[in-house]
């Protein structure tokens, strides 16, 4: 079990200090924003649409390891699924680090399952996928 709990440690940095698609994408059809004021994060995620799918997407900003690899992560994870497909694996995400669905998310997404510890830091884990909510124009949580 620490071997594993290793891997995921290791990916998290890995994305936390080099991470994917982290630049600006001019031609966007949607760019939202969030911040977390607790720690300061801040993340701006891109959107590039095309037929209803994600056709690109990358962020921008400034926070901790966790929220860096998450957006890493998540850019990877969405680009070229539906709209609706990205806010469902969003809503997974949510509820696998909360604890309410354990096992929500495979991939480098369950590299977040020891967040669950530390509930400061589902804030920060969660932050890029609120950002892309409201590039995608999604009001509500």
């Amino acid at each position: 079990m620490s071997d594993v709990r290793e891997l995921y440690q290791g990916l998290v940095l890995e994305h936390g200090r080099h991470p994917q698609n982290f630049r600006t994408l001019e031609a966007a059809d949607g760019t939202g924003e969030a911040h977390n004021p607790l720690c300061g994060d801040d993340v701006a995620v891109y959107v590039a649409l095309a037929g209803g799918r994600i056709r690109d997407v990358a962020f921008q900003g400034r926070g901790c390891v966790v929220a860096t690899a998450s957006a890493s992560i998540m850019t990877a994870s969405i680009k070229g699924e539906t709209t609706d497909e990205a806010l469902a694996l969003g809503e997974r995400f949510g509820r696998h680090l909360t604890g309410e669905e354990p096992g929500a998310v495979s991939g480098e997404l369950a590299a977040f399952s020891g967040v669950s510890r530390f509930p400061a830091r589902i804030k920060c884990a969660t932050l890029p996928w609120q950002a892309l909510r409201a590039a995608l124009g999604v009001t509500r949580r």
